[in-house]
């Protein structure tokens, strides 16, 4: 058995080195360092020197390792790790200590007694240093090693001592900030009686430059802060030196580069600050991330430039990203049979921001040709310009369409950077589909043109957590598409869409996630409606356990036929255990719904499908399989549907 003693000198410095890679505080000491290898004076009077704390028979009833064994020195042997004492000093010293034990990181391998005796005595010095930069300067670390059954017991039994505090804390040059000094001392967080802790102190420097940076002071500098500590007071005291500058305003935002993929007036209607707005650093960080999220630039500097005593301009210089993309899909989905799907798309062909994507489909049940662009922050941040043009063919089971569609929608996005509150859109559509379905009463074929020009418009509220993985919150969203249809004379409908989702978490590892949908068509009746624009219902993102467009009215030939309205519902339990750390969960499902001729849904008749998912949480969102079946299965219908996509089903 041996135990490590803090020496009576400050180890504040090295604490800090090792957590803070050097962006500690500097550190004085009150009482002159003593060196740990000089050797102690004689006890006075008695004439008995001290005991050698380097040997391991020190101390009365101590063991060396290699006596307390029943092995050889040199065979292997699988120990277990304690380290007792740390109640109260607070998580940061065990979960660290943890991490860079090298008792931990070995304890499911075998070792000898030597290797077990050197991992001892470093953990010990490791856990002192942890100690000491929490603020513990006289703990004491006492080591044992002894056997337990089949293998050895590594006791690691603390005695933090007392915890030492900050008696006086002198921050210097704030005055320059006029009426801010106060917030900025509230920044910093050190005052007195605050622990002589390494994680705070360098915590409250960093706070104090952010909050400088956010209150206009780009140039200011802080100091390292000079802490004294006093082991006989068993306190320590800080001064810091700050110098902020003059406090500035935004100017100009200046582009650097030759290779820029757009210009100062582009930038600048991404960043969320306009010149004369006092300086915000997190507004500069802001528009860093905006900049990256264009897809456009890999990386990008953002530099403050001095104009005059009180502004400072905006000096960016990018790197450029790749502009072109090749993809390709390959898929299959019982009901929609084999698909095929290739694009090409430049980023920026029409700058700034214009993206043109060419793309094809070519399936059992769907052919595609279309081109699209997309204007990235138009005009400014966040607005989105989208236009189509689009050629297909639909062979589905309610209908088949030969369709050309132009569009356009000005929309408000969001996305997994910047989630939003509301978002919305607001556009045009003119379609010309020669379609073919069935009278309903007897199933009899039938071809029609139709020409339909619409104005759909959307509005949603976003209360959840996160975007593709909520856990508490809800989301609303409507959509109102005013159509005018030009087959068979001119007639006008609305088409209107109501969702809403909530989520309740039920401690850490359970979320109960509910959905229901509504939907109506009023102004005409479904036989003059082209098919293409009616409700259907059954798939993965509508009735889980029924194939695409299976849930609703029929005909004779037991086809769907559509309807005016819809009303859906969907309840799980995503159930995420702790099992295979906790990436994997389980998702049981309850499904229902249907389709109505009426133009109002009665709620009557629901259609239910049930089963269990599976999520793989990954970093950008979990992916998402789920396999469901119909409850009171009718004929021709599948017993089993699989469904498999990114993020959760709602």
């Amino acid at each position: 058995m041996y135990g490590v003693r803090m020496p009576q000198r400050s180890a504040f410095l090295a604490a800090a080195a090792i957590l803070a890679v050097g962006s500690g505080p500097a550190f004085a000491q009150g009482t002159p360092p003593l060196d740990p290898n000089s050797p102690m004076a004689p006890l006075p009077d008695l004439g008995i020197p001290w005991p050698d704390l380097n040997t391991r028979d020190a101390v009365e009833g101590d063991v060396p390792i290699a006596a307390a064994q029943t092995t050889e020195v040199g065979d292997d042997q699988r120990y277990r790790v304690d380290v007792v004492g740390l109640n109260g000093i607070g998580g940061a010293v065990e979960s660290r200590f943890d991490a860079l034990s090298v008792l931990k990181s070995g304890e499911s391998k075998p070792a000898n007694v030597a290797q077990i005796d050197r991992r001892a005595r470093d953990d010990a010095e490791l856990l002192a240093t942890l100690l000491r930069s929490a603020g513990y300067y006289d703990a004491y670390v006492n080591t044992a090693v002894t056997p337990a059954g089949d293998r050895l017991s590594v006791k690691l039994t603390v005695e933090a001592g007392p915890l030492y505090r900050f008696t006086d804390v002198q921050v210097a040059g704030l005055a320059a900030t006029d009426a801010k000094a106060e917030e900025m001392r509230k920044a910093f967080g050190v005052k007195v009686d605050t622990p002589v802790d390494a994680d705070t102190v360098v915590a409250g420097e960093a706070a104090l430059r952010e909050k400088l940076g956010r209150e206009g002071f780009p140039f200011a500098k802080v100091a390292e802060s000079e802490v004294v500590v006093d082991h006989e007071t068993r306190a320590a005291t800080l001064a810091l030196t700050v110098d902020p500058g003059t406090q500035r305003k935004f100017g100009v935002i200046r582009v650097a580069g030759k290779k820029r993929p757009f210009g100062a007036k582009h930038t600048q209607a991404i960043a969320r600050f306009r010149p004369g707005q006092t300086y915000d650093q997190a507004m500069i960080d802001d528009l860093r991330r905006g900049l990256i999220a264009t897809g456009l630039i890999s990386s990008v500097t953002l530099e403050p430039v001095a104009v005059g005593t009180d502004t400072v301009d905006i000096k960016a210089t990018m790197e450029p990203a790749p502009k072109r993309t090749v993809a390709a899909e390959v898929g299959y989905g019982t009901g929609e049979g084999a698909r095929v799907e290739a694009s090409w798309q430049h980023r920026n062909l029409i700058h700034p921001e214009g993206a043109v994507t060419f793309r094809g489909v070519l399936g059992t049940r769907e052919q595609l040709l279309g081109t699209t662009l997309r204007m990235g922050n138009f005009t400014r941040r966040d607005l989105v310009l989208n236009s189509r043009f689009i050629v297909s063919h639909d062979n589905l089971a309610a209908y088949d369409a030969n369709t050309v569609e132009l569009g356009a929608n000005l929309e408000r996005q969001t996305n997994i950077i910047w989630q939003k509150k509301w978002t919305y859109s607001l556009g045009f559509e003119l379609i010309a589909s020669d379609e073919r379905d069935f009278v309903a009463t007897a199933g009899i074929a039938q071809r029609r043109t139709f020409f339909i020009g619409a104005i759909p418009a959307t509005l949603a509220y976003d209360g959840s957590d996160d975007l593709l993985n909520p856990t508490r919150g809800f989301r609303l969203a409507a959509r109102l598409s005013p159509e005018l249809s030009f087959q068979g004379g001119t007639f006008g409908y609305a088409r209107s869409q109501i969702d809403g989702s909530a989520y309740v978490p039920l401690g850490k590892k359970l979320v109960i996630a509910g959905r229901g949908r509504v939907g109506a068509i009023v102004g005409a009746s479904r036989e003059d409606i082209a098919p293409s624009r009616l409700f259907y219902s059954g798939g993965g993102g509508s009735v889980r356990g029924f194939g695409y467009q299976e849930i609703g009215p029929r005909n004779v030939l037991d086809q769907p036929i559509g309807g005016r309205s819809l009303a859906e519902f969907s309840l799980e339990a995503r159930i995420r255990p702790s099992a295979f750390g906790g990436n994997f969960g389980i998702v049981p499902f309850l499904d229902g719904g249907n389709i109505y001729s009426t133009p109002y849904p009665k709620f009557t008749g629901l259609r239910l499908g049930a089963g269990v998912g599976l999520r793989y949480y990954t970093t950008f969102g979990p992916i998402r399989i789920d396999v469901g079946t119909p409850l009171a299965r009718r004929p021709g219908e599948s017993p089993v549907a699989v469904y498999v996509s990114l993020g959760q089903a709602f």
